[in-house]
């Protein structure tokens, strides 16, 4: 198995705060995600960058892939063994999700079923139900607009004459529209099978909307910002903004100020009754480079406007 070494594929130094970490997955997402860069191999990177962040946003995971890194990950390539008796003890089984997360983080970080949430023994006696198991699902936010399918690889506990062994089981699933982070989705009988003529347990899937590299979420509602240059938001401008189902063009009225929000209705997240709102923020962005004529332009204004932004501060 290949380790994988989340820091460099975020390009973050291991002692980064969980603020850098952020701000470098959003950024290798805005380079690699799959609507705004397409290819199979920005969508690996982008594949990539999200696992990457999953682990590392967490802490109680961060400390698990730290160990393993310490134990040896750096330099194992694609021998890496965990150490003996590993198992994560960050939450629950993990899944590749149909090949969105790699084998390291499945068998890192889950492995399938944990017996020790569903509060039963996991011996398979006669008559005993199947366990529940649980996995996470990530979702892209463009996902929760409609019913969406989803395909699903986990592992379960089987018990055969051999003795206990784990066996891949793959599905597909709908995930509906609306769905929020945090929701838990259950897949009725797709669990653990049960021994005898007992019912097998059920699966549950906890939601995880996957960060996006241009909006934030609040409830139903986007945000994004929107960069504009002086001029724009001085003059007044129409700008073409991304939304989850296309461009639109706004329009940006003369004399705009920074931090100010536009409000976009039905641009939002699918939610009951129609969607949320999509919130611009406006963004004023200074030209990288500047020459002598430029400048001078910026001396006449500065001139010519008489203008103190400040002047509250003198009352």
């Amino acid at each position: 198995m290949e380790f994988k070494d989340y820091y460099k594929i975020l390009g973050v130094d291991p002692k980064a705060d969980a603020a850098a970490i952020k701000k470098a997955y959003r950024q290798q997402a805005r380079k690699t995600h799959p609507d705004l860069n397409p290819g199979a191999e920005a969508e690996e990177k982008f594949k990539a960058a999200a696992e990457a962040y999953e682990v590392l946003k967490d802490p109680e995971r961060r400390a698990e892939y730290d160990e393993l890194r310490e134990y040896g990950g750096r330099k194992a390539g694609k021998g890496f063994e965990p150490p003996p008796g590993w198992q994560s003890r960050s939450g629950g089984a993990q899944a590749d999700f149909g090949g969105d997360f790699s084998d390291f983080f499945n068998s890192m970080f889950g492995g399938g079923f944990d017996s020790s949430r569903s509060g039963r023994s996991s011996s398979a006696g006669f008559g005993m139900r199947g366990e529940d198991l649980e996995i996470e699902m990530p979702i892209f936010l463009e996902e929760t607009l409609s019913d969406t399918q989803k395909p699903v690889a986990y592992e379960i506990p089987v018990r055969d004459q051999r003795g206990m062994r784990s066996e891949r089981k793959s599905l597909k699933v709908t995930i509906p529209a609306g769905t929020a982070d945090g929701a838990r989705i259950r897949v009725k009988g797709q669990g653990a099978p049960g021994s005898g003529d007992a019912p097998a347990g059920d699966l549950y899937l906890h939601v995880r909307l996957v960060p996006h590299p241009l909006f934030d979420v609040e409830g139903y509602n986007l945000l994004v910002t929107v960069p504009l240059a002086p001029w724009e938001a001085a003059l007044g401008a129409k700008v073409t903004v991304p939304t989850l189902d296309g461009k639109i063009s706004l329009t940006i009225s003369p004399g705009s100020q920074a931090g100010q929000k536009l409000r976009v209705k039905g641009k939002g997240l699918t939610r009951k009754g129609g969607r949320g709102d999509l919130f611009a923020i406006l963004k004023v962005v200074m030209p990288p480079k500047r020459d002598g004529a430029v400048d001078e332009v910026w001396k006449e204004l500065a001139s010519r406007a008489a203008f103190d932004p400040r002047a509250e501060w003198g009352k």
